[in-house]
């Protein structure tokens, strides 16, 4: 199913529900969820150091340090299946990616607060290649600006290929909420373009 524009105000988020067969992407959550050098980071908030409500971890070229949240992230090295699934996210958006940002929420307590993909070093008008894995999990998408649009919620089910663009990191936030039901492990991979000229401005 190839991907499909979603009809959003002053954004370009595209989804394909089915992007990997639902035995690949099972396989993929269990190879990764047990192989991957996760790590509960602790970051700042609201003056704070609070750990994150998920596990991480950071992969990709050597040069794609990546800063967020008051973290400074040196890069892994690809893996071959990481190296693998960013081929194919390439081919399937036409974008090149140095670097992949892994997420793995554990239960239905792990989240992912409000925020946008708008560092420096992303660029003015990043493309995010967003994987899910696992169980479904509420993705909730809501203007900067009140008014603009409506708020957004999309149930994100294993194998799906979900892709910001364009001025969609400038006019749109994005969040995975906490959730009450019981829920399963689910592993998110969001693969981008990091530039070290954009770091240092």
């Amino acid at each position: 199913m190839p991907l499909t524009l979603l009809a959003l105000t002053s954004a370009d988020v595209l989804l394909d529900p089915a992007f990997l067969e639902p035995a690949s992407a099972n396989r993929l959550l269990a190879e990764l969820a047990s192989t991957i050098a996760w790590r509960q980071e602790s970051i700042q908030l609201y003056g704070k150091a609070v750990l994150q409500p998920r596990l991480s971890a950071w992969y990709g070229d050597a040069e794609a340090r990546y800063r967020y949240s008051g973290l400074s992230l040196e890069p892994l090295p690809w893996t071959p299946t990481l190296l693998a699934l960013r081929q194919l996210l390439e081919e399937a958006t036409g974008t090149r990616f140095n670097s992949v940002l892994l997420n793995l929420y554990r239960h239905g307590q792990d989240s992912m607060g409000w925020h946008a993909d708008d560092e420096p070093e992303l660029g003015p008008a990043p493309v995010i290649a967003s994987l899910s894995l696992g169980a479904a999990r509420r993705f909730r998408l809501r203007p900067r600006k009140p008014g603009l649009a409506p708020p957004v919620a999309l149930d994100l089910t294993s194998g799906s290929l979900l892709v910001m663009r364009g001025l969609t990191q400038r006019y749109w936030l994005h969040a995975v909420p906490k959730t009450a039901r019981p829920v399963g492990p689910r592993l998110n991979l969001t693969f981008r373009l990091v530039s070290s000229a954009g770091a240092r401005k």
